[in-house]
């Protein structure tokens, strides 16, 4: 007798991570017997393929921090089953310049023909890749499945039976086991299993940001928290006054764009042949920048590939991290992994200038080269004085103005002061040109290379916290402590464009700085915002030169914390103990919360709040974000030329993982 067998799942997350579920259950759905079925219920309020971040009517000045080469939904890993359509998003463009899709907008072709392989694409333009995509693969469908698209928010997941009274429930199709899935349009769902792959999710305030949000509404101030900037209603932002924005990372470039370009200002070529000239509309604002730096995020070097060609690791290397767990050791960050970063980038940098600038390490750039990598050998990995002897290498051949300070290429303004904001100004726009032109210098900057270095090491650290994992001390106080935010403010910064473009608006007085180590408040007195900072002279009674603003835009993404989402579907499922924060214990031996969800391998599976594993529920994106480093950034397609990193696709292996997981249930 054939038994029919019924697989009901639901998606929860229509974004990126979650179309790419759903393409894995496609590409690995082998029924079981004949008139075997797999129903997969997708769920979220905005657009699917899309989701949130990446709508295609948004506007185009928002454009990707990658380029076209390197984002990818499907899977391009032979061990994985072949997808049964799409492909990258660089294969797409040219797909697209060839034979538009009839859907296409005049703006996407307009966008589509001037877009090349290295061009930085809008997110509108992506978020069409994605749209595109999902309709292949629906297009396509095996037999004995079938999708369902819910554009509503899922409000809480229960195990089955736990629905409230007389709520309506789809046909379950399992035995006991299950979830019903609540949906605010008052559906329940029935399912076998959930995927929670929610993506970017909207965070309650911290305590200061409510006191801000308080007295702007007491005092009748403008306070845009932080949010995706698609959300935002620019608008309502007046002309020619004062706008303090706080932050000043990739989401700073957003609303720069917004209140210029987007008013109608133009950037042209300067008179003098170098940067950019800004016209403005008469429609700006005045926008005050500032962050804890009091610098924007270094650009990107100008490259061939994702990665730089001329910067191959040598000791912080997929191999050296995979000794670790080969001999039982679990590494720390600052101890273990740290160090052989450490010297890839100074090679990288050593390395790069004795090639484009021999004058600048002596007679002998050979000799110096081969010293230097005598005192960065591996063996030297135990001693602590290792960065003694590379230090004094290096002051025996370099000159003082060519070495470098790794730290400080995080801080450029640390450790100066400014008689007026002028004068910050004119070392911002210093900062940006400089910045500018060591980006379109590519592989021939050492300082672009020690970076590139960086980057590289990266994704050979993802895969060391995902597969092996680092200690929790050096989790808390080192990884997530100092090194995250180093590195993001040197590698993952804007196209180079994006400096040209601020050092244009300072000079053409639309855009100034606060400086370093802001400190912000209100003055009900005067019914503005403030912020002053201590490194900037002037009379103020805090020490610097106070702005003023009735304005206030906080340029930041919304946290990543579980424990603070302002999510009804995360508070139901924390409040009803199918999931948890993961605590870590610092070096002090008390228990930090993380960001992320305690989750088990393999496939990602929630803990509950009684320490069991919670099966048939997994986690997929941010939420990995206390097992996981770097989970804001896409999956990256398989370069042609340098080295391909097994955290490169590793959100689409995970997504393999859970579609196998759900299929064999």
């Amino acid at each position: 007798m054939v038994i029919s067998q019924s697989n009901r799942t639901a998606l929860i997350g229509a974004g990126p991570r979650g179309i790419s579920v759903l393409e894995r259950l496609l590409a690995n759905w082998a029924p079981s017997a004949p008139g075997a079925t797999l129903h997969i219920h997708v769920i979220d309020p905005y657009p699917a393929g899309p989701g949130h971040v990446w709508r295609p009517g948004q506007s185009r000045l928002y454009l990707m921090n990658t380029q076209s080469f390197y984002p990818t939904v499907v899977p391009e890993d032979p061990e994985l089953a072949p997808p049964l359509a799409g492909g990258t998003f660089d294969r797409w463009r040219e797909a697209q310049r060839r034979d538009p899709h009839p859907a296409l907008s005049a703006e996407e072709r307009a966008e589509l023909a001037g877009l090349e392989s290295a061009d930085f694409p809008s997110r509108a333009l992506y978020g069409r890749y994605l749209r595109c995509t999902l309709e292949e693969l629906l297009d396509r469908l095996p037999d004995g499945v079938t999708v369902d698209f819910h554009d509503t928010t899922a409000t809480a997941v229960r195990p089955a039976g736990g629905t409230a009274s007389g709520a309506p429930a789809s046909a379950a199709g399992r035995g006991d086991t299950g979830f019903d899935v609540e949906l605010a349009d008052g559906t329940v769902l029935a399912v076998g299993s959930v995927v929670l792959a929610l993506g970017h999710l909207e965070s309650r305030l911290n305590p200061e940001q409510r006191e801000l949000q308080a007295a702007a509404e007491e005092l009748g101030l403008t306070y845009l928290p932080p949010a995706v900037p698609a959300d935002v209603d620019w608008s309502g932002i007046p002309a020619v006054q004062p706008v303090l924005v706080r932050g000043m990372g990739l989401n700073f470039f957003d609303v720069m764009g917004q209140l210029t370009e987007g008013r109608g200002g133009t950037f042209q070529p300067a008179p003098d042949g170098f940067g950019l000239m800004y016209q403005p509309s008469g429609r700006e604002p005045h926008i005050i920048a500032a962050s804890r730096r009091g610098t924007p995020y270094r650009a990107k070097a100008t490259l061939a590939g994702y990665y730089p060609a001329a910067v191959q690791l040598r000791y912080c290397t997929e191999q050296a991290v995979a000794r670790f767990a080969a001999a039982g050791i679990v590494p720390a960050f600052d101890h273990d992994l740290w160090p052989l970063l450490h010297r890839d980038a100074l090679w990288a940098y050593y390395s790069t200038l004795a090639r484009s600038q021999p004058g600048a390490v002596g007679s002998d750039p050979a000799g110096f080269l081969g010293a230097l990598e005598e005192t960065l050998r591996p063996h030297a990995h135990s001693a602590a004085n290792w960065e003694d002897a590379a230090r004094a290498v290096i002051e025996a051949s370099v000159r003082p103005h060519h070495r470098l300070d790794l730290l400080g290429l995080a801080a450029p303004l640390a450790g100066r002061s400014f008689a007026s904001r002028a004068e910050l100004d004119a070392a911002v726009v210093d900062y940006l040109l400089d910045d500018a032109r060591r980006s379109a210098l590519g592989e021939d900057d050492p300082v672009k290379m020690a970076i590139g270095a960086l980057h590289h090491g990266r994704a050979v650290l993802k895969t060391a916290v995902a597969d092996g994992g680092i200690t929790d001390e050096s989790w808390v106080a080192g990884l997530r402590g100092w090194f995250e935010s180093f590195v993001e403010g040197i590698a993952s910064g804007p196209p180079a464009l994006r400096a040209e473009q601020l050092a244009a608006l300072a000079r053409a007085g639309v855009v100034s700085f606060v400086g370093p180590d802001p400190k912000f408040g209100v003055d009900r007195q005067t019914r503005v915002f403030t912020a002053v900072s201590p490194w900037v002279a002037g009379r103020g009674r805090d020490g610097g030169e106070r702005v003023e603003a009735p304005v206030l835009i906080e340029a930041l993404a919304p946290a990543n914390r579980v424990a603070v989402n302002a999510s009804p579907l995360l508070e139901q499922l924390l409040a009803d103990g199918l999931v948890r924060p993961r605590l870590m214990m610092s070096v002090e031996g008390t228990p930090v919360q993380s960001s992320g969800l305690d989750v088990v391998p393999h496939p990602y599976r929630p803990v509950a709040a009684n320490g069991s594993v919670t099966d048939g529920i997994y986690v997929l994106g941010l939420q990995l974000s206390a097992a996981q480093w770097g989970t804001a950034i896409a999956a990256e397609a398989r370069q042609q030329h340098g080295p391909v990193y097994r955290s490169g696709q590793r959100t689409l292996r995970d997504a393999d993982e859970i579609a196998r997981d759900i299929l064999g249930r």
